[in-house]
């Protein structure tokens, strides 16, 4: 396999791996940062605990009613049941059209009138008001003159019998006047007369001081419930319905749901007797013109048997008028039939979409009847939806398209039952003839007398037949029973619907938790300071290692701490093995294999940032290569600021003094450290006005070249680079030269300069080492020992094993 194949799951880990750290890291700040969690949770709560008081609570309550869908006098007694082959007493009803007839705007409009919901009377509670109602309300107002769109507010106080009224507002007009009264009577304010009427839980005395009363138009009232009103099917295939009502009252929930049932059923009543309203009406005039006309023939009668002195002939002509009567019983029925059909006909070509057809006309054909009996069931449906929607509404264009076709069918089946009708009369006709012939030697007054009598007993038939109809009708209206059935009536929790408390605090629990992590997230989102070793690895340049932070703490503030850096401390020391030690160890070895080829070592230390550290790892790294039996030097080469000659309390003589010649001897200045015999340091001594002259003379090059034989390692602490010419001219003399950078410190955008040091080759043998990585909440140890096999596998951890296992060449070479 190729080296590539070998390198790309090692990648993948290793991004898995920095995914992994990186959620660490932000876990750890996140705990670092538990007082800013404590305090959002108690801001986030302690507003949801407030809203949750402020808001007034609201209470639900619901019912479930069953729509009859079909009856056939089935709800009525048995002996009105037989009326149901004549077309009485049947309906179908659209469970969904009854679903919109109980959310209609004018139902809910009816039931402010009816329940005065349009009055509002509540009072001053703690965290919000209070709504009264019920037994809970002490007396009802009621205002005079104002019409449905007026809106009106004022205070009430009740004592005893007498009623103080005040703070008056009438529309945007406020009116500071306080008007007193007693309850019953009619007092005159300046938004009208107002009557306070008690209610019988009043006994005089009231625990409420102010009681505000609001007037709002029915209009306003009427959205304001109906948006609190719910309807929906129990079921798609079921024909029930679940009504709910949600508002600060449960008692008032209940009773508008209890006061919608009966207004729908009122409604729906009526809207079913209009069919039997409308044949009343045309019965009643029917027997109107009957009565007039059978008056008339039975005046005919009396008149013709006065004037032509006729006698009783029924007994001479009893057998030949046999035949003759069954012809005219016969022909009497058909007459009848011919001509209800006929006015029908005329009935239905007037009629409107709007209008019903008389049902239960006695035409004699079922299958008309069953016509008319669906032409009035899709007007009335057509109706109904107009209540709730406009004429160019699809439905009702459907309806009126249904309407328009039946008509037209009604129509031609009275033309062909008019065209049979006069068939079966013409007929009739002829046998009549025939039988009258047999009466041809009876006289013809006889004839005439038969001729009127027929009349008399064809208008007798058709009254009695009217007049059965109208009965009938009268009892199809009598007995009309409601469509809905009440299967559960209004109930609810005694627990409020709303607010919800338990979402509440959850949401505010979550965003109580999100505001810290968010702000964490964009302040390391924003931060371009270097971080740790993932911001380096675009870097080719060779990485020694990575030193976590040495720190003291001082207690600056109760919930803030400063951190400083450690001044002058060595941190490194024979048989230490916690995280620093072992970190300057595993430097103290990749430096070893960098400089294994050459015999003596001057190795440079610089950086871009002051305070970055360098100083530190300096002393400290020099204390870790002379405790392997190195001789080592460590050299102050930063003449303005000599941070490295504190570790020998900085004495007057030094560098300085032997490159300007007040010293001869450099062993004189050079200062043994008491602790460790393999290290000595140079000092800078007296602080020099110019040295970056010193250091440029001959005599610093050739102080270098002596100490070289004297020294395996010498180490020299220079100021930072691109701030002063020290290192630059001081890098000359050097064999490499190890780069500081400092977590925290850097900023991101100067990496790409640092590459281009490297690459540019401006330092010998240029190296980095990551110096101050910090996690906050104390992570850092356990990182650093998991990376570097510090701790249960830091004996059999090698330099050579973490080489292998990071998959990348440590040092590289230009």
């Amino acid at each position: 396999m190729s080296n590539e194949e070998n390198t790309t799951p090692r990648r993948i880990v290793e991004d898995k791996q920095n995914d992994l750290l990186q959620y660490r890291d932000m876990l750890f700040k996140c705990l670092s940062k538990w007082y800013w969690f404590v305090l959002s949770l108690l801001v986030c709560l302690g507003f949801a605990t407030l809203y949750i008081m402020r808001k007034a609570p609201v209470y639900t309550r619901s019912m479930e009613i069953q729509i009859k869908s079909e009856t056939q006098g089935k709800s009525m007694p048995g002996g009105v049941q037989g009326f149901s082959d004549l077309g009485i007493f049947r309906s179908s009803t659209n469970v969904n059209n009854e679903l919109r007839a109980f959310q209609s705007p004018d139902n809910m409009n009816e039931i402010v009138r009816i329940m005065n919901l349009d009055m509002n009377y509540s009072v001053d509670g703690t965290f919000h008001d209070y709504t009264l109602y019920g037994r809970n309300l002490p007396a009802t107002v009621t205002i005079g003159g104002l019409t449905d769109d007026d809106i009106v507010t004022f205070d009430m106080q009740l004592s005893g019998n007498e009623v103080t009224l005040s703070k008056f507002k009438f529309e945007k007009q406020e009116y500071d006047t306080t008007v007193k009264g007693h309850l019953n009577d009619s007092i005159r304010t300046p938004v009208g007369n107002i009557k306070v009427e008690p209610n019988e839980t009043y006994h005089g005395n009231v625990k409420y001081p102010v009681i505000h009363v609001m007037r709002v138009s029915y209009r306003i009232a009427s959205e304001y419930y109906l948006r609190r009103l719910s309807v929906d099917l129990a079921d798609k295939m079921a024909d029930v319905l679940i009504i709910a009502m949600s508002d600060v009252s449960p008692q008032r929930a209940e009773d508008i749901l209890n006061c919608l049932i009966v207004v729908y059923n009122d409604k729906w009543v009526k809207d079913k007797n209009k069919v039997t309203e409308s044949t009343s009406e045309f019965i009643q005039e029917r027997l109107k013109l009957i009565t007039e006309d059978l008056g008339q023939v039975d005046q005919d009668i009396s008149d013709y048997k006065s004037a032509n002195l006729i006698p009783d002939l029924s007994a001479t002509a009893q057998i030949a008028l046999t035949q003759t009567n069954e012809i005219s019983r016969q022909t009497l029925e058909l007459n009848n039939q011919m001509y209800m059909a006929r006015y029908i006909r005329d009935y239905v070509n007037k009629a409107t979409l709007s209008q019903l057809i008389p049902a239960n006309s006695g035409i004699g054909s079922a299958a008309i009847e069953a016509q008319i009996t669906n032409y009035n069931k899709l007007v009335m449906e057509r109706n109904q939806l107009l209540e709730a929607a406009t004429e160019q509404h699809s439905s009702v264009i459907r309806l009126e398209q249904d309407i328009a076709q039946l008509q037209t069918s009604i129509l031609a089946s009275l033309d062909n039952l008019i065209l049979s009708l006069q068939t079966q009369i013409n007929n009739l006709a002829k046998r009549e003839n025939r039988a009258n012939n047999k009466l041809a030697a009876s006289p013809s007054q006889e004839k005439d007398l038969l001729t009127v009598t027929r009349q008399q007993k064809v208008k007798e038939a058709l009254y009695l037949f009217l007049l059965q109809k109208l009965e009938e009708n009268e009892i199809s209206q009598a007995f009309t029973a409601y469509n809905t059935r009440i299967i559960k009536n209004p109930t609810g929790s005694i627990f409020p619907s709303s607010p919800k408390k338990s979402q509440i605090w959850l949401i505010a629990l979550v965003i109580g938790l999100a505001i810290p992590i968010v702000i964490i997230y964009l302040m390391e989102t924003l931060n371009t300071k270097l971080h740790g070793r993932q911001d380096l690895e675009t870097l080719t340049i060779p990485f020694l290692g990575e030193i976590p932070q040495a720190l003291t703490e001082v207690k600056q503030n109760w919930w803030k701490k400063k951190v400083e850096d450690k001044q002058a401390i060595v941190v490194v020391k024979q048989g230490e093995r916690d995280v620093v030690n072992e970190a300057f160890r595993v430097v103290r070895t990749n430096l070893e294999f960098m400089t294994r080829d050459r015999k003596s070592n001057v190795i440079t230390l610089t950086s871009y940032n002051v305070n970055s550290g360098k100083t530190f790892i300096s002393m400290n790294l020099s204390i870790a290569l002379s405790l392997k039996d190195k001789k080592v030097l460590a050299i102050d080469g930063d003449l303005r600021k000599a941070s490295l000659s504190m570790y020998v309390n900085s004495p007057r003589s030094g560098i300085s003094n032997y490159l300007s010649g007040q010293v001869a001897d450099i062993d004189d200045v050079i200062v043994q450290h008491p602790d460790y015999s393999n290290l000595s340091i140079l000092p800078v001594g007296t602080m020099p006005p110019n040295p970056t002259e010193l250091i440029s003379e001959p005599r610093f090059a050739e102080l270098i070249s002596k100490l070289r034989s004297q020294y395996d390692i010498i180490m020299i602490d220079c100021p930072p680079v691109e701030i002063l010419a020290d290192t630059q001219i001081i890098e000359q003399l050097a064999d490499s030269t190890i780069f500081v950078v400092r977590a925290g410190l850097m900023d991101k955008s100067l990496l790409p300069d640092l590459e281009g040091l490297y690459q540019e080759g401006k330092f010998k043998n240029m190296s980095l080492i990551l110096n101050g990585t910090y996690s906050e909440g104390g992570r850092y140890g356990s990182r650093y020992g998991s990376r570097y096999g510090y701790g249960s596998r830091y004996g059999g951890y090698s330099y050579g094993e973490h080489k292998k296992k990071k998959g990348f060449s440590l040092f590289k070479s230009k």
